[in-house]
């Protein structure tokens, strides 16, 4: 019976100390938590559509989902882009979910994501970028939006996400949805 007592004491004593070390790692986990850089909020700081083509400046719009991974790994690259060039470059973002955007995702021809648009302190689009693109290559071009100049990677294309056609689930009856019927 003893040996009982003294078993319970020890696994008790075990299940406390565990509990304890636990509480302390997730206390310090929020206290060192670094804040990380979300779409959500980079589109709500981003610069309205309607200020960046009157405002004479030029354009940085980027078409993204919040579902897009593509989109989600560029966020905290682009969030540097804005911090650096802010002042001198809009940042527009535009969710091609939100139906509101509609005319520019077909004015743009956007058929993926991430879909960037640079366009011209007159507002005119003068170049597009669709994919995933390396912090260098985004740079370089803002700079040379910035300049005046022509873009040195005006037409690259990275990896993309298609965009869902949440109206019509079987748009291509190449589809894996669609079967084809023995004739």
């Amino acid at each position: 019976m003893a040996e009982i007592v003294n078993a319970n004491r020890i696994r008790n004593t075990l299940i406390a100390f565990a509990a304890i070390a636990l509480s302390i790692a997730i206390f310090f986990g929020f206290q060192t938590q670094t804040g990380s850089v979300s779409l959500e909020s980079q589109a709500k700081e981003s610069t309205p559509i309607e200020v960046a083509v009157a405002n004479g400046k030029p354009t940085l719009t980027e078409f993204y989902a919040d579902w897009c991974t593509s989109c989600q790994a560029m966020a905290p690259e682009l969030a540097q882009l804005k911090q650096k060039y802010g002042d001198s470059v809009n940042f527009v973002m535009l969710n091609v979910d939100n139906n509101k955007w509609l005319p520019e995702i077909l004015r743009y021809r956007v058929d993926g994501i991430p879909h960037f648009v640079f366009i011209d302190d007159l507002g005119k689009a003068i170049a597009q970028a669709i994919g995933e693109q390396p912090p260098s290559i985004m740079e370089a071009n803002i700079e040379a939006l910035i300049d005046h100049q022509p873009l040195p990677y005006a037409a690259s294309t990275g990896q993309t996400s298609d965009l869902k056609d949440t109206n019509n689930p079987v748009s291509d009856p190449r589809s894996h949805s669609s079967q084809a019927k023995p004739g």
